[in-house]
């Protein structure tokens, strides 16, 4: 039986305000927000099927995880659109800087850091 991906489950610092940012960039709406673990806060973000947790434990933040070195980090969430070039330019008017870009089957993407380290890739299957 296949599967698909539902939802990511990320901690960050303000749920609400990376739902914000996220909604803006993507044309996602809220889902849901409410109270959460351990007296914490989250919001769903995305579309009708699938979608990003939000998450804000009750105590502080401490670090930065490490992507790409440490088994289980989530290196990065990758996002398809329609139009490569719209989302790169909506990504840099919101004060984001793509990086590393590439052309290569299956399609051409780009990357870069969201609040919180988060780092998301942006990929366009389109021809």
């Amino acid at each position: 039986m296949p599967a698909r991906v539902e939802h990511v489950n990320i901690t960050v610092t303000d749920p609400r305000a990376t739902a914000r940012i996220l909604t803006s960039l993507f044309g996602w709406k809220v889902r849901w927000e409410g109270a959460a673990k351990d007296n914490g806060f989250t919001v769903h973000v995305g579309s009708d099927d699938s979608y990003l947790a939000l998450y804000a434990p009750a105590m502080p933040l401490t670090g930065q995880a490490e992507r790409y070195v440490k088994r289980g980090s989530l290196n990065h969430v990758g996002l398809v659109v329609g139009d490569l070039d719209a989302a790169e330019r909506a990504v840099r008017a919101a004060g984001y800087e793509p990086r590393s870009h590439a052309d290569y089957e299956p399609g051409r993407r780009f990357y870069f850091d969201g609040d919180d380290g988060v780092e998301y890739e942006l990929v366009s299957y389109a021809a």
